[in-house]
């Protein structure tokens, strides 16, 4: 999800400065993706910039609200009617590290794919034990992002798991034999020793 969209989504329900909306994106994402106030309001100048944001009059205490204009509820109406396409999400750097260990002289891949995989166990259990906690109605949003966390946790385990009996079952290819090398003919070696 992108911060702009995430914006422009909280000023849909009503004018907010800055820390409003951080606080507001941090309850809506259940504190998921913590934001950085510095990023609110570089985000805010860019949406005014581009005509989908516009301050208001500060209020008391030099508060200046922003509400969204209507090219931002377009361009916002258009961020929910788009699906997120995989290649518009960051690239997977769990899947590049492994392709790398297994191409890395002196990388012992398994040990990579256990480490991973106990580190994930242990956030797929303190996510279970998020889970656990009692049910509020107002919780759907955070429950729904927890969901997603829980989901993406157990996929993962599960492609490690397919991961380790794809090692198990991988012979690796023979390497090249190395090159050999020719002996240097008198002048080269003269040359070679300069």
């Amino acid at each position: 999800m992108s911060i702009r969209h995430g914006l422009l989504a909280l000023l849909e329900r009503g004018p907010m400065y800055g820390y409003q909306l951080r606080a507001a994106f941090e309850e809506s994402t259940g504190a998921t993706w913590p934001l950085n106030i510095g990023q609110v309001y570089t985000t805010l100048s860019r949406l005014e910039r581009d005509g989908l944001v516009q301050p208001l009059p500060e209020h008391d205490g030099g508060q200046r609200p922003y509400e969204i204009t209507a090219s931002g509820r377009a361009d916002l109406a258009l961020w929910f009617a788009t699906p997120i396409s995989r290649t518009d999400r960051p690239r997977d750097e769990l899947a590049i590290k492994l392709a790398l260990a297994l191409t890395t002289p002196g990388i012992d891949v398994r040990a990579v794919v256990q480490g991973q995989r106990t580190s994930t166990m242990r956030t797929l259990q303190e996510l279970t034990r998020l889970k656990a906690r009692e049910d509020k109605p107002g919780e759907l949003p955070w429950r729904l992002v927890l969901d997603a966390m829980v989901f993406q946790a157990e996929a993962e385990v599960r492609w490690l798991d397919h991961c380790e009996a794809s090692l198990v079952r991988h012979r690796p290819s023979a390497a090249p034999p190395p090159r050999p090398v020719e002996p240097l003919d008198a002048p080269e070696r003269e040359e070679a020793g300069r």
